[in-house]
């Protein structure tokens, strides 16, 4: 009888789940050093730090995805043992809008907190969409005043110049909703699906543009592909206060607001919210921020159906190449509003609340894009191991470098072959590897390598003149190891 041939183990994929990425040293240093310079504006601001759990109850998160009616769909969720479902948070605002009713009695008001951390929605993954991904909020809770909503837009405007990207390659455009609903009601659409419909519409106008628009808003179009996409159904008249909001932006923010005066005609709600925006207007001159900085945009329709008055966007305009070589502008990288209705659900009441939210990887990548990344992640000294019986002397060069500030680490992998020492160290981008043999030790001295110049003497040094002139290894005494490696440091960091 034949022996039972023995199954070879299963063995897991070593694959993150779909949707899903890692990130490694670089993308964790440039993250951080962006968030750090985010919170220091924030903080000058007056906002505080919030953490909330990455998880919430069902109950508390409410509506999930605002574009999403299914229940349970959009977001990571489970039932816990009691019975009880719970879900991933997919934004940062539906948590504080539990942790604001849960302590509003101690916390201050107005309440200003700004928050930073992954989020997760459980959406079809793409080309740069992930399913984790990283936001930074600020919001104002308990603030009725629009000044509360120019704050937001001035440290939006503070915030992109100090991560690096200059005036005059971003913009910060605002609407309010209530213009859009006063223009709702112009047109006599009281039904909230038909309502639904023309706000969706609307936010096409950047793509299919004024005559695009007035199809989708009639008996419909043909797209690029040839498909017909059904419209609205609406009339010319219906349809044409929408067209007059959509083209009402003018050479200035006086004549956008008359033209906006016009698409609401006598609707109260609307004409409430041009006067919000000529107050944000004002404070933002009175601020020293201009239209090169902060403009009022009738087109910015920011999709989330909480926002209930002004919204603001800011749009990198400056142009990149998309992966058919073809020029456009990177577009918007943060959002925001204000949803004075969303913490009601818990409470009762009205409390007013606004707030913006950025997309810290797409920053990140318009920063890349534009070579503005002011922190680049630095390797550690490496000392090498020559001799493994003497361990405690490599080991206490590394504690002389770790005390006076330098990220330093000793050889942990076999050291009976330097080459792959000296490798391992040009992997790890280290800036110095330090070198003491046997009889380095009997003399007192060390030599210290500078890897980086080493790189550029291979690729750019010419003459045994030039080599000889800046050589990359140098013989020291031991006792000056960490004054001559931090000033071989501060040479590469000079180079760069």
């Amino acid at each position: 009888m034949a022996k039972d041939k023995k199954k070879k183990p299963m063995r897991p994929k070593a694959l993150p789940p779909k949707g899903f990425r890692d990130y490694f040293g670089t993308d964790v240093v440039e993250r951080n050093s962006m968030l750090s310079q985010i919170t220091e504006v924030y903080h000058r601001y007056g906002f505080d730090p919030l953490e909330s759990p990455a998880v919430e109850t069902v109950e508390a998160l409410g509506k999930f995805l605002p574009d999403v009616d299914r229940p349970n769909a959009g977001v990571f969720s489970w039932q816990d043992e009691d019975d009880a479902w719970m879900a991933l948070r997919y934004d940062l605002t539906a948590p504080l809008a539990r942790v604001y009713s849960q302590f509003r009695n101690d916390l201050p008001s107005p309440y200003r907190r700004y928050a930073m951390g992954p989020v997760w929605r459980n959406e079809k993954p793409g080309p740069g969409r992930y399913r984790q991904f990283y936001q930074c909020d600020a919001d104002t809770v308990g603030a009725p005043s629009v000044a509360a909503d120019a704050e937001i837009c001035s440290m939006l405007s503070d915030t992109l110049e100090a991560v690096g990207i200059p005036r005059g390659d971003y913009l910060v455009r605002v609407n309010n909703r209530k213009v859009l609903n006063g223009v709702l009601e112009t047109m006599g659409v009281k039904d909230e699906a038909q309502q639904a419909d023309v706000l969706r519409t609307i936010d096409k106008f950047d793509k299919v543009g004024e005559d695009g628009v007035r199809q989708l808003l009639g008996r419909g179009r043909l797209d690029a592909s040839g498909a017909y996409i059904d419209g609205v159904g609406l009339t010319e008249m219906q349809s044409a206060p929408v067209i007059a909001f959509l083209t009402s932006k003018g050479l200035d923010a006086s004549a956008t607001l008359s033209n906006l005066c016009a698409a609401v005609g006598g609707s109260d709600v609307g004409l409430q919210g041009i006067a919000e925006l000529e107050t944000i207007g004002e404070l933002m001159a009175a601020s020293g921020y201009g239209s090169d900085r902060v403009e009022i945009d009738p087109s910015i329709v920011r999709g989330l159906g909480y926002y209930t008055g002004p919204v603001y966007e800011a749009e990198l305009t400056f142009e990149i190449l998309d992966n058919k070589g073809r020029k456009r502008q990177f577009g918007s990288v943060s959002g925001g509003g204000r949803y004075d209705d969303l913490i009601k659900r818990f409470t009762g009441q009205d409390v007013p609340a606004t707030g913006v939210s950025i997309g810290v990887d797409r920053l990140l990548a318009a920063l890349r894009e534009k070579g503005r990344m002011t922190t680049v992640a630095k390797g550690p000294v490496v000392v090498t191991v020559m001799d493994r019986d003497r361990l405690v002397d490599y080991q206490q060069m590394v504690s002389e470098l770790r005390n006076a500030g330098i990220r330093a680490e000793m050889y942990m992998g076999n050291p009976k072959n330097f080459g792959n020492q000296l490798k391992y160290a040009d992997k790890r981008e280290s800036p110095v590897a330090v070198i003491e043999g046997g009889d380095e030790k009997a003399n007192g001295i060390v030599q210290i390598k500078d890897l980086a110049l080493g790189a550029r003497l291979s690729a750019e040094i010419e003459t045994d003149e030039e080599w000889k002139a800046q050589p990359a290894q140098i013989k020291i005494n031991r006792a000056d190891l960490v004054d001559e490696v931090k000033k071989m440091i501060a040479r590469a960091e000079d180079v760069k």
